[in-house]
């Protein structure tokens, strides 16, 4: 991207509506700018300009210029300003040296969705003084709010090719005329130099919209991240702890601020807030910062994602370190949780490069624990109902029977319990045969038949009943 001099001031104005910025193409196809031509150099009397011959160009001639030969391309203008034009040196032009063949620069690999070739501002003042705005890479590109300029005295080619069908902005402004009206651009884009400036398979349109949302909106280049970063070659890093800014295509060395807001939080009131009580501050000259809200992906325990919420990102830099940037987050994360409640702030944490960082307030703290545990349950819950339902996971039956007290009885082995069982007192009367006392003339026959001792036990014999009379055959 184009380097920000480092005493630039960060310097937010609030204008219209939320997030409305002026978003400048720079790259040109003037004639006089030395860097369209391969020589380095505007041709002069003794040299040959040549143009690509298969390539279509649109070249701005702000002034008169002498050649020696010019070779036109097949399809192609010039536009020529006030008093502009060509004519052919006779002999040689003492000043222009021996002559060369120049050529044109190709101009047809400028894509819309480079990062490097826009430069932001709050105002159009703003742009013509070079008060630039640092953004992250989506945000650097126009998004669907912003005003695209394309500098009055000159022309350009863009490619704006994308896997859309449209690319969305507030206003057009060509050649010194702004164009907010929808049909009056698609007139342009259909004519002649609308359709040698702008190329690709899609269509640039103006929808003149605001952003009514106080809390800033979504930029919508988040579709064409992939094409953004694409185009950007992130270099080499040297803090402890490089982050990644949400929009952004490499990682940076610095601090991310996340403000959480409530209603009555406005973004453009708050950028003005940070910059009269920080960035105007000496120790803090050289920092840039982008504030922007970001639509951030929720995940649980950093994994699984479960959602999406709107916050407002500030991404703080200050170079190759980052030291600086720590800092003002600090500040920033101070004033935050002092005047929050009358910003509409809710609360505020960072991030640094050094690997510092901050909690919420130990209430916020607890309570936001006390929704992941909640959360981590219910999900457990949810898991197990749909996998059941889809039949991946069966529920038993029934559950496993515990054992009952007759297969304990029926274990004789008194290693199953442990040890041997305890029977009790032994009862004479009820004992086993086999282990009767050997008692003479108690169990003979000619003791007294009171007792009687069968198969199925012991009983008293009832005197009164004779068993040999009974006769169920009678």
């Amino acid at each position: 991207m184009l380097r920000t001099p480092d005493m630039l001031l960060l310097f937010f104005c609030l204008v219209g509506a939320v997030d409305a910025l002026q978003k400048q193409w720079i790259p040109d196809t003037n004639y006089e700018n030395k860097t369209n031509w391969d020589k380095g150099a505007v041709p002069c009397g003794n040299d040959i300009v040549q143009f690509p011959a298969q390539r279509t160009v649109s070249v701005f001639v702000e002034t008169t210029h002498a050649v020696q030969e010019m070779r036109l391309p097949v399809d192609g203008e010039l536009i020529l300003n006030s008093g502009a034009g060509f004519y052919v040196v006779s002999g040689k032009d003492p000043g222009c040296g021996a002559g060369v063949t120049t050529q044109f620069r190709d101009s047809e690999s400028l894509q819309w969705f480079n990062p490097a070739l826009w430069q932001a501002a709050a105002t159009l003042e703003d742009l013509q003084r070079g008060n630039f705005l640092f953004s992250v890479h989506e945000e650097s590109v126009p998004c669907q709010y912003d005003d695209v300029v394309f500098k009055a005295r000159s022309s350009f080619r863009v490619d704006a090719s994308s896997s859309q069908s449209s690319i969305p902005v507030k206003s057009v402004s060509v050649l010194g005329k702004k164009f907010d009206s929808r049909s009056e651009f698609s007139q342009y884009l259909g004519s002649r130099s609308g359709q040698l400036q702008f190329q690709g398979s899609t269509v640039v349109t103006v929808e003149n919209q605001e952003c009514g949302d106080p809390s800033g909106c979504d930029c919508g280049n988040s579709v064409n991240h992939q094409r953004i970063c694409n185009t950007v070659t992130c270099g080499a890093l040297s803090c402890k702890k490089p982050l990644l800014p949400v929009g952004h295509c490499c990682d940076v060395c610095g601090a991310i601020v996340t403000i959480h807001y409530a209603a009555g939080f406005n973004l453009q009131t708050y950028r003005e807030r940070i910059h009269h009580l920080f960035l105007i501050l000496p120790k803090y000259k050289s920092i840039q910062l982008g504030m922007s809200k970001v639509v951030k992906s929720q995940r649980l325990m950093g994994v699984i994602p479960f959602g999406a919420s709107p916050e407002i990102q500030v991404v703080v830099v200050d170079g190759e370190t980052g030291s600086q940037s720590e800092g003002l987050a600090r500040d920033i994360l101070k004033d935050a949780r002092s005047h929050g409640s009358n910003l509409g702030i809710t609360g505020a944490e960072f991030q640094a490069s050094s690997g510092s960082s901050s909690d919420q307030t130990g209430g916020s703290a607890g309570m936001a624990v006390g929704v992941v545990f909640g959360v981590l349950i219910m999900i457990a819950i949810i898991i197990v109902v749909v996998l059941v339902r889809k039949g991946v996971v069966q529920m038993p039956v029934s559950l496993p029977s515990l054992p009952s007290l007759s297969s304990w009885r029926k274990s004789g082995d008194d290693g199953d319990v442990g040890g041997p069982i305890d029977h009790g007192f032994d009862n004479p009367i009820f004992d086993r045969p086999n282990m009767l006392p050997d008692i003479p003339g108690v169990y003979t026959a000619e003791t007294n038949h009171s007792i009687s001792m069968t198969q199925t036990g012991v009983h008293f014999i009832n005197p009164v009943y004779d068993e040999n009379e009974t006769d169920f055959n009678a």
